[in-house]
């Protein structure tokens, strides 16, 4: 039988080993200091996260000044009313990780993607958080894009979701009731993708009989993940025949394709109306950057824009563009803050590029909102030795009660945001 020694603090991962069984822990006396300070203060509940292609520039959004009592960048001055309830974050990026445009598969994984190397990609924040919690909702995740079906989010397998790009859609699968017959022909799907596992898995198991052992234990560990699938295509099964919520949000119809601040807005607006509802709690929305036409003053792509090269009318206009995206992503934070869901949200606006213009990953632009955290501050960091951003990471999904010991290139909880 296995034993352990119990220390001042036994990690949320300890198990018990014996006779070929690897047996999980419940919660014991021995976790709680790790856990300590979530449960004092109540912990959150949902994460958001929204990422954009073409980066911000710098030089407008980080303050010059760094701490509580910092002097509001040009971007950040609208922003007023929301200072205590975000934290700018300066200096960061994802450790090993370069490549410019390529490196947009990593935002949420911080998965190293090095220049000329092909390299795997790894789960991503947003799909860990799911894993664990999204068993709780009728969507266990949202994974959006304004304009592709690209995304930064991705399995445990390294392999990417599709998003859904089209608002349209997205709200008839949020809160449009399937017909009945609709109804019956998922669950019947369900029902047969249930009985597959079944013979996939006696076939596998017969298969273990005539292999080594350590083909056996990876056979497990498979068996493991097919009896994980089972439960929640049951808990699909069940979520089908429920009701959608009614909301007062009405469906989009006609999507601007050609003005990236409007598409946004009515993403976010939808994905408000998700949270509220309790649909989901755990979303990714990427913004592409494509045209930006009937915005007044500007004239030019936004991809263009952003390949300014410090050219004094470029940076006039994509000034425009990207002040435009900010204030959307600062009206979503209100509406959580007016309905008292922010503090129960944490909510992230990044990107790959720290500066778009020359393709350069390093300082990324980070605005970190909500979850309970201490905020109304700017956390600078080395601009020349970069902190590393999945720290952040960790820490939120610690905010969420999941006690990871490590994600991706993390060295711990980040420096300086307490709860």
């Amino acid at each position: 039988m296995a034993t352990f020694t119990f220390q001042k603090h036994l990690s949320r991962r300890a198990v018990l080993r014996g006779a070929g069984i690897t047996l999980g822990l419940p919660l014991l006396d021995a976790m709680r200091p790790a856990l300590a300070a979530v449960a004092e203060t109540g912990q959150a509940k949902r994460f958001v996260g929204v990422s954009l292609s073409l980066g911000l520039h710098n030089p407008n959004l980080v303050p010059a000044t760094a701490g509580k009592e910092y002097e509001p960048s040009l971007y950040l001055k609208s922003l007023g009313d929301l200072r205590n309830d975000f934290t700018v974050i300066s200096g960061s990026s994802h450790p090993g990780v370069t490549g410019g445009h390529s490196a947009e598969g990593s935002i949420f994984s911080a998965c190293p993607n090095m220049r000329g190397t092909t390299s795997r990609n790894t789960v991503s924040l947003d799909q860990l958080m799911a894993k664990h919690l999204g068993h709780e909702t009728r969507f266990p995740s949202l994974v959006l894009n304004t304009g592709r079906q690209t995304s930064p989010s991705y399995t445990e397998n390294g392999s990417m979701i599709p998003a859904e790009n089209d608002a349209v859609r997205l709200f008839t699968k949020l809160f449009v009731d399937d017909k009945p017959a609709e109804q019956e022909r998922q669950a019947e799907l369900i029902r047969q993708g249930r009985s597959v596992m079944d013979v996939v898995g006696a076939e596998a198991k017969a298969l273990q009989r005539e292999v080594g052992s350590g083909d056996r234990d990876k056979l497990e560990a498979w068996f493991s993940s097919v009896r994980d699938l089972e439960k929640r295509l049951v808990a699909n099964e069940e979520w089908i025949h429920r009701a959608k919520p009614k909301v007062s949000l009405k469906k989009p119809t006609q999507i601007p394709r050609d003005n990236e601040v409007i598409v946004e807005k009515i993403f976010l607006d939808i994905v408000h109306m998700a949270l509220a509802t309790d649909s989901t709690r755990f979303v990714t929305l990427h913004i592409t950057g494509n045209n930006v036409n009937g915005i007044e003053g500007v004239d030019e792509s936004y991809h263009g824009l952003s390949h300014h090269g410090m050219d004094e009318e470029k940076l006039r206009q994509l000034t425009l563009v990207e002040q435009g995206v900010i204030n959307e992503w600062a009206n979503f934070l209100r509406t959580l803050k007016s309905e008292a869901m922010l503090d129960e949200t944490m909510v992230l606006l990044t990107s790959n590029l720290g500066n778009a213009s020359s393709h350069d990953n390093k300082n990324m632009p980070v605005l970190f909102a909500g979850g309970g955290f201490k905020h109304g501050q700017h956390l600078a960091f080395d601009q020349k030795d970069n902190y590393p951003l999945p720290n952040l990471y960790l820490s939120s999904l610690h905010r969420l009660g999941l006690q990871e010991e490590s994600f991706a290139t993390s060295t711990g909880e980040i420096d300086g945001l307490s709860v």
